[in-house]
């Protein structure tokens, strides 16, 4: 049994179109003519009760209008949007609260906003206090608050409400280590007694690791929906597909260039595999002998961590270089990477400095291998130790 379904949802919005030619309105004001932006178009599919499913996609893929349709915000244009059971909104945790009204007392006022009766608000006010992390400031007003206590509070209220769907939004991202912990713990006790969750991140290691499926948006329309791990792969496959730049517009003049970059599992496969060996190449060229010289790879998430970091400055003193050109290359016995996209960065360091640096220049497609079930594979061995019986 479905607990959200959507049919055929659309929603257009009018913007001015400062593109055409301008009118003059009454009172001799200025204005542009209107055009149409479809943020959504004919939007389908079902989240069954019980399930968790993510939705990612670029900005402007249209997230935050369906955030707004699933949330009540704001109406379809057109379609049909079904929600059965109790929805709690943990978006932009805390907007409700008033500055001057101490935490207990937009807690009460938070509460009733989102549907809660004074006496369920009464018998959770403790565990809210509590889960929020802020006891001894409860009674002082929220203007006071730091910005990471006004959140966590907010977050508290709303995680509070019992709801049989629970809508997320980037909210993992608030507070600090230690309450993000406490958030992750309360989405995985919803997910036990079969709460139905929808979240809409960029996180893409908590739709991976929270979600049973996930839904790529693309320009308003849904693209792809399924395992997490294909829509993941897709998504950070089309993220990728971006042009390469230099930093430096003037590396073309510099001591040594970076040329080109490649990546293998053996001689015999091209193809990087989790667990298998990997070799990555960095071709270069110097207008003049070089010391003290550096190479670096930098290997990144879609969303700019920074995973790993490749580089020779481990000699010391730092390489030495002719004229001419080459190419090093770096050897891993282990590729710990799960499969997925990554975001690739080179530079040449010449006594610690940049003389070429060139960002987004490279992909890194690292294919299943061995299998990996956390962020990152490690080789273990095992046994099991007996001790003899008296």
């Amino acid at each position: 049994m479905f607990d959200i379904r959507l049919d055929n949802v659309s929603k257009r919005y009018f913007i001015q179109d400062s593109t055409r030619a301008r009118s003059v309105g009454w009172p001799g004001f200025p204005f542009a003519p209107k055009k149409e932006k479809w943020a959504l178009r004919d939007v389908s599919f079902e989240v069954q009760e019980g399930e968790s499913v993510g939705i990612v996609g670029n900005n402007g893929a249209g997230k935050s209008t369906l955030l707004k349709l699933l949330s009540r915000i704001t109406a379809p244009t057109s379609g049909k949007i079904q929600i059965r059971g109790r929805l709690s909104a943990l978006v932009e945790v805390g907007s409700g609260f008033h500055p001057e009204l101490t935490g207990r007392e937009n807690i009460y006022l938070n509460g009733s906003m989102l549907g809660m009766t004074r006496g369920e608000i009464a018998r959770r006010v403790d565990s809210i206090v509590e889960f929020a992390g802020v006891p001894e400031y409860i009674d002082v007003p929220v203007k006071r608050y730091s910005s990471g206590m006004y959140v966590r509070l907010g977050f508290s209220v709303a995680a509070h409400l019992d709801p049989d769907i629970l809508l997320l939004d980037e909210v993992l991202a608030v507070g600090d280590i230690v309450f993000q912990a406490k958030c992750l713990n309360l989405i995985a006790q919803l997910r036990e007694i079969g709460r139905t969750i929808v979240l809409i991140s960029h996180d893409l290691g908590a739709v991976r690791r929270l979600c049973d499926r996930a839904l790529l948006l693309h320009r308003g329309q849904i693209l792809m929906t399924g395992d997490p791990t294909e829509v993941l792969d897709r998504y950070q496959k089309m993220a990728m597909s971006g042009e390469s730049y230099h930093l430096d517009e003037d590396s073309s003049q510099s001591l040594a260039m970076c040329s080109y970059i490649s990546f293998a599992s053996t001689e015999t496969d091209s193809v990087p595999r989790t667990a298998c060996p990997m070799f990555a190449r960095l071709g270069f060229c110097a207008r003049v002998p070089l010391q003290n010289v550096a190479f670096n790879i930098l290997i990144y998430w879609p969303s700019g961590y920074l995973c790993t970091h490749l580089t020779t400055a481990t000699s010391d003193p730092g390489l030495q270089i002719d004229a001419g050109t080459g190419e090093v290359e770096f050897y891993t016995p282990v590729l710990s990477l799960q499969p997925g996209w990554y975001r690739v960065d080179i530079s040449i360091e010449l006594n610690g400095n940049y003389v070429d640096r060139q960002q987004r220049c490279a992909v890194l497609h690292v294919n299943p291998g061995k299998l990996v079930l956390g962020d990152f594979y490690m080789d273990t061995a095992w046994r099991i130790l007996k001790s003899e019986l008296v």
